[in-house]
């Protein structure tokens, strides 16, 4: 029995990334470094997850060293940054998601996010979009600063499961990379994928579902159907 969503917020609430790179980008203006990520290079570097994991990954790629330079200060100089972006409606809600919340919530799901970005970029998204502040929309939220390892490890999801008080089962996560797929399963949770823009060229193999979008499964028995839809189909697969 269903009893939970766990939402990725990146590229699956909305399409945010690119507004993360156009913070990543203006921090580094405002700080007089030579740095520009483009589309392409922001693609690339999403397979690390984490801002700051990106940055230091980036400075090694030009074969300097990550530790010459203030990294937590220039992600927390991007945060803000991202937060004004978001403030000034930079973001929307990917289509099928705003129903999808509230179709769950009127069968009494109770909603989580796991994430690998920071609280106050959740926080910032859902004020920007629901109008809301994150608790007012999601029982329990658990971020990528929160835990050890960030995905595709599967400790946030793991924190969510745990603070949800569920076991995985009982959960459906729902996700837009590849890396969010990887952590949903190692955590034990089957997992609807719609890719984003950043990430509609990765493999999605070991999904429950791949969508274009969150329209298809935005009424709750609709997401059920499309559950029960792939069971039956992988059982007929295994014989």
């Amino acid at each position: 029995m269903l009893e939970a969503l766990i939402f990725d917020v990146d590229g699956t609430l909305s399409e945010t990334e690119e507004l993360h790179r156009q913070a990543f980008n203006q921090t580094f203006a405002a700080r007089d470094l030579d740095w520009h990520w483009t589309r392409d290079d922001y693609r690339r570097l999403l397979t690390t997850t984490g801002g700051k994991e990106r940055i230091a990954r980036h400075i090694a790629e030009l074969g300097a060293d990550p530790g010459a330079f203030d990294i937590p200060a220039l992600h927390r100089d991007k945060t803000d940054r991202y937060t004004a972006l978001m403030a000034a409606g930079g973001a929307t809600l990917r289509p099928g998601i705003a129903e999808l919340i509230a179709s769950a919530r009127a069968s009494g799901l109770r909603l989580a996010v796991a994430t690998t970005t920071s609280r106050p970029n959740v926080e910032a998204l859902t004020r920007a979009t629901f109008g809301r502040p994150a608790e007012a929309v999601f029982d329990v939220l658990a971020c990528g600063d929160e835990v050890p390892a960030k995905k595709p490890a599967p400790d946030v999801y793991l924190l969510a499961l745990h603070r949800l008080g569920l076991p995985p089962g009982a959960a459906l996560a729902l996700e837009d990379s590849r890396n969010g797929l990887r952590a949903a399963r190692a955590a034990g949770l089957a997992c609807v994928v719609s890719p984003s823009v950043y990430t509609e060229s990765e493999d999605f193999a070991g999904a429950a579902a791949v969508l274009d979008d969150f329209t298809a499964v935005a009424d709750l028995k609709a997401l059920a159907q499309l559950l029960a839809a792939e069971r039956s189909k992988r059982r007929e697969m295994t014989g």
